[in-house]
């Protein structure tokens, strides 16, 4: 296997990317590749590698789906009192990467976190299937558990309590975090790994944006 990992390799047959084929902001270009992956049947567009760090600033990093892209940044939901959530309420920090391998892209963001409001958690939350609102409320998120039939068990317990509810409410220990980014890398990938590499990054001043390139 070390063999062949050393040479495993895609050679990047792809269009060129330049600074004016760029949307005027982040989040509209983030916007445009988002439907141009799904249009591509890429397998759930939206989902995202979340990297964190806790008090020991030993990173972990896990995939989450984006639930929301606007000019104030790109919105996940998890258990409040997951390890994801330890870390981002430790660091206030964190960086989030759209993977699209099928096409030779990736896009890249950094920047502070912070909770949505309840309000959003509550739009969000309305629209997920009823199996996973009850699997919200089961799960104990990250917590060590004795085996598969006592998650299985909590499930079966939550679908009782809420058996003749037509609206099961979100969690108290649910909801949503943003990530406002400071820098956006949109990356596609070139031949002889010479790939385009565009940097949207804010000033910390103003808060207005500037577009660099970056060597591969």
């Amino acid at each position: 296997m070390a063999e062949r990992l050393a040479t495993m390799r895609v050679d990047y047959d792809c269009e060129g990317f330049d600074i004016d084929a760029l949307a005027p902001t982040w989040h509209e270009q983030l916007a445009r590749w988002l439907v141009e992956a799904e249009a591509a049947g890429v397998p759930e567009a939206n989902a995202m590698v979340l990297a964190t760090a806790g008090q020991d600033a030993r990173p972990s990093s896990r995939t989450v789906l984006c639930k929301g892209v606007d000019a104030r940044g790109v919105v996940f939901y998890t258990n409040y009192t997951s390890a994801k959530s330890h870390d981002l309420r430790a660091s206030r920090y964190a960086s989030v990467t759209f993977p699209w391998y099928g096409m030779h892209r990736q896009v890249h963001l950094r920047g502070p976190v912070e909770l949505v409001s309840a309000e959003e958690t509550r739009s969000y939350w309305a629209t997920r299937p009823r199996g996973s609102q009850l699997g919200a409320w089961a799960s104990a998120q990250s917590a060590v558990v004795r085996d598969r039939r006592s998650l299985d068990d909590a499930l079966e317990a939550v679908t009782r309590r809420f058996a003749d509810e037509d609206v099961v409410p979100a969690p108290p220990h649910w909801g949503g975090w943003r990530l406002t980014p400071e820098q956006v890398e949109f990356w596609q990938g070139r031949a002889n790994r010479m790939h385009d590499r565009l940097r949207f990054e804010v000033d910390g001043h103003d808060r207005s944006w500037t577009v660099s390139r970056l060597a591969p």
